[in-house]
């Protein structure tokens, strides 16, 4: 049995890898998501992420699509206090923004989708520095208080508003941040490494980071030359033309090979061997990619494999 891990100051045990449901109405369907969903939760895990937003940018989708297969399916199983369900505010195009009244009917609306009473995990899902971390603490305290939301979170925040709000709670007794979201993997490590590393260490939070397979080219599918059938195909060109991109996979490759395990699963390894970081997230739309990604709570990288991987990645 996989051990399950806390997530910052919260009470909250999650599996070492959460789920991504960015592709549950996207390039998964309703009946595919619930295949995928039912083989992540049959090897043990229990933390799944999705945003309000979730997958507006598909031709005729209008946002909430991840949302609503997800609570389809936790109805369908009867299973909503087995899973920790983590969603996001702020992107969605009906509920734009981070303003008090925005984050509060952007709730009850997850809450309708999810077809659950509470959000176990619910994050800013992008800062709006113009906003006040007064405004939004204080809503998502509210939210909190009222037992819609168990949790509050950050993605895509820098350190300097992640300590002005962490102030802010402290200060006055309020819903205080457990976790954030950064955007962080073997060949994007600016975003994170650094002060807000720091500052999450410092304060007791957890990292949750997404893209931790970089849109699948830590896959190692994407090889120069190769053609790949994928939604994602053009956000990697860059990773593959890129001399540090081709020494991560070399690096990789030699680590895989040592563990007789798939490349992803060691790219995720790493992530998971970083200070602060709990459970990366990575999705995948059929059942059949989820071993890859489910390996993780099982492999452990030497410390030598850790550091060079880390080498070839700078």
């Amino acid at each position: 049995m996989t051990s399950l891990r806390k997530l910052g100051s919260s009470d909250l045990e999650v599996f070492p890898l959460s789920l991504g449901g960015n592709v549950f109405g996207w390039t998964a369907d309703e009946q595919t998501s619930f295949a995928v969903l039912d083989a992540y939760t049959a090897a043990g895990g229990n933390f799944i992420d999705t945003a309000d937003v979730y997958s507006a940018w598909v031709e005729g989708n209008k946002g909430g699509e991840s949302e609503t297969i997800l609570g389809a399916w936790l109805k369908a199983r009867g299973n909503r206090s087995d899973v920790i369900v983590a969603t996001k505010v702020s992107q969605h195009p009906e509920f734009q923004g981070l303003s008090a009244a925005n984050i509060k009917a952007a709730a009850d609306a997850s809450l309708r989708r999810l077809g659950t009473d509470y959000i176990d995990l619910y994050y800013t899902h992008f800062d709006q520095p113009e906003v006040p971390v007064e405004e939004i603490i204080g809503a998502l305290d509210e939210l909190v208080k009222a037992g819609k939301v168990r949790h509050i979170a950050a993605s895509n925040i820098g350190a300097d508003r992640l300590r002005a709000s962490l102030e802010f709670s402290d200060r006055e007794g309020l819903a205080r941040y457990v976790a954030v979201q950064p955007h962080y993997n073997l060949v994007s490590r600016d975003t994170y490494e650094g002060p807000l590393q720091e500052l999450v260490a410092a304060e007791g939070l957890s990292a949750v980071p997404y893209f931790a397979l970089a849109s699948g080219f830590l896959t190692g599918k994407y090889r120069p030359g190769a053609t790949v059938d994928s939604a994602r195909a053009d956000r990697v060109q860059d990773y593959v033309a890129s001399e540090r991109g081709q020494k991560v996979l070399t690096a990789l490759d030699e680590v895989a090979a040592a563990h007789e395990a798939p490349v992803a699963t060691v790219a995720l390894a790493w992530l998971a061997a970083q200070p602060t970081v709990t459970a990366p997230i990575a999705s995948a739309r059929t059942p059949e990619q989820l071993p890859a990604l489910l390996g993780v709570a099982e492999l452990k990288l030497t410390d030598a494999e850790v550091a060079k991987l880390t080498e070839a990645s700078a």
